[in-house]
């Protein structure tokens, strides 16, 4: 079957090896000190450092079929579940949906960001958790691109990492610290200033000019509303509100948050 012209297939030659570095750095902050009192998250470090893949498991990033600039797919799991055990032993995608039931906070989908006759440049998002002992380690969110040869078919560039923020992690420790008989589940956020898995160098892009293309915060924009049903709305700021009301003579609806809408950081 004929590829319509605004449409691209992309693969990957199983045979090559892609080497791929870990990072998880010491964390510095939580708003309770559990990374001072929890043992488990102290000592979060990323389990193997370096290690070797066949370039058959970031076939699972791709899509089965030809897409165009824009569109969004999902991942299928299992590359993904197998990459996150360089982090940690213990990654979950199910993101424990049967306990508070928010399925729209699971999810894996990458969007086709740009593309031209010899590169391909892909952009996800993962959310994932590791259950640590005696609790859960749960990040903001995993971000990532993944560039692509088209030509040769290989691997040139992938980055997966949770992104910088105030807070961008949140957790759940089941203890007897506070002097409890029994174990209770207590809970916290902080900020770790790097989760990082990284292959091959992004300088490829420098001086890349794509054939179509979209901008990385458009194409972040059509990844969460995959998530987030919250993020379809167009959200105003309160001052640009009360300036809109009058005009269109409608009500001001104000939703005051203590938490992201955007994230599974706290």
């Amino acid at each position: 079957m004929k590829t319509p012209p605004n449409k691209i297939t992309i693969n990957l030659d199983a045979d090559a090896d892609v080497s791929v570095k870990a990072f998880i750095a010491p964390i510095a902050h939580t708003a309770g000190n559990f990374h001072k009192k929890w043992d488990a998250l102290a000592n979060l470090r990323a389990a193997e450092p370096e290690k070797q893949y066949s370039a058959a498991v970031f076939r699972d990033f791709l899509p089965i079929k030809a897409v165009s600039v824009g569109e969004c797919w999902e991942i299928k799991p299992a590359g993904v579940q197998k990459i996150l055990k360089q982090l940690h032993p213990n990654p979950s995608l199910d993101m424990r949906t049967e306990i508070y039931g928010m399925e729209e906070c699971k999810g894996l989908w990458a969007c086709l960001r740009a593309h031209n006759d010899p590169l391909v440049h892909i952009v996800f998002r993962i959310h994932a958790e590791f259950a640590l002992a005696n609790g859960w380690f749960t990040p903001s969110q995993f971000a990532g691109h993944l560039i692509i040869d088209r030509a040769q078919e290989t691997l040139v560039f992938f980055e997966m990492y949770v992104p910088p923020g105030t807070l961008n992690f949140d957790v759940n420790w089941e203890t007897t610290l506070e002097g409890w008989n029994a174990p209770r589940w207590i809970t916290d956020c902080g900020y770790c200033s790097q989760m990082e898995l990284r292959a091959g160098t992004q300088d490829v892009l420098q001086g890349t000019e794509f054939t179509e293309i979209i901008t990385q915060k458009e194409a972040e924009r059509l990844l969460i509303q995959q998530f987030y049903k919250s993020q379809r709305i167009n959200w105003v700021s309160l001052e640009e509100a009360l300036e809109m009301a009058p005009a269109q003579q409608k009500p001001v609806h104000v939703i005051s948050l203590d938490g992201p809408l955007a994230d599974e950081a706290c």
